[in-house]
């Protein structure tokens, strides 16, 4: 029993001069740092992995926002302004995340070769990523390249629209000022003026002079008064009711164009036969009555 004991204590002793040997010592120090090594890859590693989600994610939504932009790119000139805009937001959308992701697989390289983890697989899987980010960012410059080139052709149709507006306004401004002009000459064209009076009334206006025993009256003096003529249009009136019973027609007109007719109280009325003929030699019609 007593060789047993000394046999058992013979033993702890020699372990316990053991762990105090530099040997030992030594030895627990480098497990020791392997252990917070170990673990500080195993963060470096699960952070790496998350990062590596994140930007999977990511490309995913970017390749779903390319499908929407490749065939809103196809739709052509039918697209509205609001589409437009969409357009716009899902690339500015794209570039920012394209962007983010461009960094995180930047700072994964660097992680990676700090970290002195060997993976293979994870380094083919950034290198995968990094490949498909340089795709995704030639994607978007093509769009926005085709993009911009939509919207000068789009500016350019605005524009070509808005020059036919003008146009459009300026020859029916045109148009108005023409109609107006030939409107006003052809109201002038066909507009005659009348007037009838004693020949005292038409002396004092200075539409009659003369007309002596000797002499023949003469018609429209300079500085007649034109305010005293009524104008027509010759082509509407075709009677002139005189309201006397003498009447005598002053003016140059064709006497087989008129004739006078006498109504039911003996007054005279001034029938024109043919308006072209009556007012060819002029325009202005002067009767004396009595």
């Amino acid at each position: 029993m007593k060789r047993v004991l000394l046999i058992c204590t013979c033993t702890v002793l020699l372990a316990s001069c053991g762990q105090q040997s530099a040997d030992y010592k030594r030895l627990k120090a480098e497990n020791d740092s392997l252990k917070i090594e170990n673990e500080k890859n195993s963060e470096d590693l699960n952070e790496m992995l998350s990062i590596l989600n994140d930007v999977e994610t990511d490309i995913q939504s970017i390749r779903e926002a390319e499908n929407f932009l490749t065939i809103q790119q196809h739709a052509g000139s039918e697209e509205n302004a609001s589409k437009r805009e969409q357009i716009k937001q899902n690339m500015q959308l794209i570039t920012e995340t394209l962007k983010k992701n461009r960094e995180q697989i930047n700072e994964l390289q660097e992680k990676l070769k700090k970290s002195g983890i060997q993976m293979s697989a994870l380094k083919k899987t950034i290198d995968r990523l990094s490949a498909q980010l340089d795709e995704k960012s030639n994607m978007i410059v093509a769009l926005q390249e085709d993009l911009e080139k939509k919207n000068v052709r789009i500016q350019e149709l605005d524009n070509m629209v808005t020059s036919l507006n003008e146009d459009v306004e300026t020859l029916a401004s045109k148009a108005e000022s023409q109609s107006k002009t030939i409107n006003k000459q052809d109201k002038a064209l066909h507009t005659a003026y009348y007037c009838f009076g004693t020949v005292k009334e038409l002396k004092a206006q200075k539409i009659l002079s003369g007309g002596g025993v000797f002499s023949k009256s003469k018609v429209l003096q300079d500085g007649f008064n034109k305010d005293y003529f009524i104008s027509v249009d010759i082509r509407e009136v075709k009677e002139i009711p005189l309201f006397a019973t003498k009447a005598e027609v002053k003016s140059n007109h064709p006497a087989d164009s008129y004739e006078m007719i006498t109504d039911e109280d003996d007054n005279l009325t001034l029938h024109i036969l043919d308006e072209n003929s009556f007012w060819s030699l002029s325009k202005y019609l002067v009767i004396v009555v009595k």
